[in-house]
């Protein structure tokens, strides 16, 4: 054990890896749902090794932290901008004012309670469940011109403060929003989130979503007294009620194959392989219509791939506007995700596409590249980073942010940290729309945002290992306590002015609550008991302010208390 603690001294980055790969370890385990998450796992896992006397130059976590800000800002961009400057307006008001309410109630608590600025920011961390606000704090403290061992004890304080009110901070959230909520303000979440799928067209010619889900192939013989001979492919595709997609895609004619447009006309003893639900096909055809067995005939190229949506003149537009559009031919919509969390949408008929939304589409190759020119472009999977862009970007922010205004004699600055998170929303949003440069693949921004935070966090609890226990002792039963109420009182506040001021729709509502305080284990509580992923719709933009602001508050906390 002697030689074990003392590697550690004499190699302190073999103690970050120990602190990760336990971290996670245990964050990934659950009981009965509920999980400490790999963050507060690697917390605590790290302040037991700092306990042992480990020491770890800060240069490191800084490098981390804006290497992880910047995969932040870079990933709820396109929401940010879209929230702030569209018809997502309401909800990022309402987020913007449930994050003053957080800020507010933290801080209420931290003078009430008398507590240092180190818990007051890890309060606020933990309670609010953003441990990326740490970060700011961090920075703003090191500004403040204290002696080394002041300033050292505050920060040693903050990781305390955190994992003793984290806990509350995500199963009290969770509870009050997905399960006190619908009470207190009288909703019957099934049945709103049901009213709400009708309203977006569910249940309209057919059974939810099936017509823009399922995609088959079958061949079809015209039948000799067809009402489509002689006529053209596109008045069989578009004759019958509006809402029934089925497309011609081969017609076999004198034992020839041939590929079919909308101009093909058809001919007797044509057998057509066409793409669509089953019933739909028939209805195309009319019950005369004969299906037959032709291997070769729907021997067709088929794919499903993810495309990331990027052109202006489909922002905004419902999937029933867009079913019409010509691009539109011979591809099936499986699936939507939207935001930094990939949160599911709906697939109803008037469910609204927005810039920075990837769908999933199953289609002919053709036909899915021919779409894919009218939406954005094909993001088939990649493993390569414009690296060379990313790390330029984080250089750009992290020089604004490193200059010092000064107002009345008090430094005013974004500091590096918030000028990496402001370099990756601006560049994510301007990549969304101009997306021929600076790709990072998913996994990389996953890599960036969860082993960028961890390490970060790591290396604060090292830090922080030898005064942890002397403060959890002093501060400990009244540090939880302060923290849920700084947890429950803007959740509380948030979901009535949600209801009677914004006057959201009740299906969305606690979706809204849960994006603006980032949780994202609350809108996973909420659609289990709405039994729908309609609350996802309110989360994605308030999720893209709230974690902005949420996290720029750490700073804040600091220069209102200090």
């Amino acid at each position: 054990m002697s030689w074990f603690v003392e590697t550690l001294k004499s190699y302190p980055e073999i103690a970050i890896f120990l602190a990760l790969g336990i971290g996670y370890w245990v964050g990934g385990k659950s009981y009965k749902g509920f999980s400490l998450g790999a963050v507060t796992s690697t917390l605590l896992v790290s302040i037991v090794i700092g306990i042992l006397g480990v020491k770890i130059s800060p240069n490191v976590k800084s490098v981390f932290f804006l290497m992880f800000l910047f995969a932040v800002g870079y990933g709820v961009g396109p929401q940010f901008v879209r929230g702030i400057a569209k018809d997502g307006l309401p909800q990022a008001m309402f987020a913007l004012v449930m994050c003053v309410l957080c800020l507010a109630a933290s801080v209420a608590a931290a003078m009430l309670a008398g507590y240092d600025l180190g818990s007051a920011a890890g309060l606020f961390a933990g309670s609010q469940t953003i441990s990326a606000s740490m970060g700011l704090a961090t920075d703003a403290i090191n500004r403040l011109g204290m002696p080394p061992d002041q300033a050292k004890q505050l920060l040693d304080a903050m990781p305390i403060a955190y994992a003793v009110t984290y806990i509350f901070g995500t199963v009290g959230s969770a509870i009050i929003l997905a399960q006190l909520g619908p009470k207190l303000l009288g909703i019957d979440l099934v049945a709103a989130c049901k009213d709400y799928e009708m309203r977006l067209g569910a249940g309209e010619e057919g059974e939810v979503g099936t017509k823009w889900h399922d995609f088959e192939l079958r061949a079809y013989s015209i039948a000799p007294n067809s009402p489509f001979i002689g006529r053209a492919v596109g008045d069989l595709e578009g004759g019958t009620q509006e809402g029934v997609r089925a497309f011609v895609e081969r017609i076999r004619r004198g034992g020839k194959i041939i590929e079919a447009d909308l101009a093909t006309r058809l001919e007797p003893g044509d057998v057509v392989a066409i793409g669509g639900k089953r019933d739909q096909l028939i209805a195309r055809l009319g019950p005369s219509g004969r299906e037959v067995e032709d291997v070769e005939l729907l021997d067709v190229k088929t794919e499903g791939v993810d495309i990331y949506i990027t052109n202006k003149a489909v922002d905004g537009h419902t999937l029933q506007e867009l079913a019409r559009w010509p691009g539109a031919r011979g591809v099936f919509l499986k699936k939507i995700k939207r935001g930094p969390t990939e949160t599911v949408i709906p697939v109803l008929p008037k469910t609204k596409l927005y810039r920075g939304d990837v769908v999933t589409l199953v289609g002919r190759t053709q036909d899915i590249n021919a779409t894919a020119k009218e939406l954005g472009y094909v993001d088939r999977p990649t493993t390569v980073t414009d690296v060379a862009f990313m790390s330029l970007a984080i250089t750009v922010g992290a020089l604004i942010g490193a200059v010092v205004l000064k107002a009345g004699g008090v430094p005013l600055t974004l500091s590096t940290a918030g000028g990496a998170l402001i370099a990756g929303i601006v560049f994510g949003w301007y990549r969304a729309i101009h997306p021929t440069f600076g790709r990072i693949p998913e996994p990389t921004v996953w890599f960036m945002n969860s082993v960028g935070l961890n390490v970060f966090i790591a290396v604060v609890g090292i830090s922080a290992g030898p005064g942890f226990v002397a403060g959890l002792q002093k501060l400990g039963i009244s540090l939880f306590l302060w923290g849920i109420f700084a947890t429950s009182v803007p959740l509380f506040i948030g979901m009535y002015l949600a209801k009677y001021v914004f006057r959201f729709d009740p299906a969305i509502l606690l979706g809204v609550c849960a994006g603006s305080r980032t949780t994202t284990a609350a809108l996973g509580m909420i659609c289990e008991a709405a039994k729908s992923q309609v609350p996802g719709l309110g989360y994605t933009v308030t999720y893209a302010v709230g974690n902005t602001l949420l996290t720029i508050w750490g700073m804040v906390v600091i220069m209102i208390l200090s």
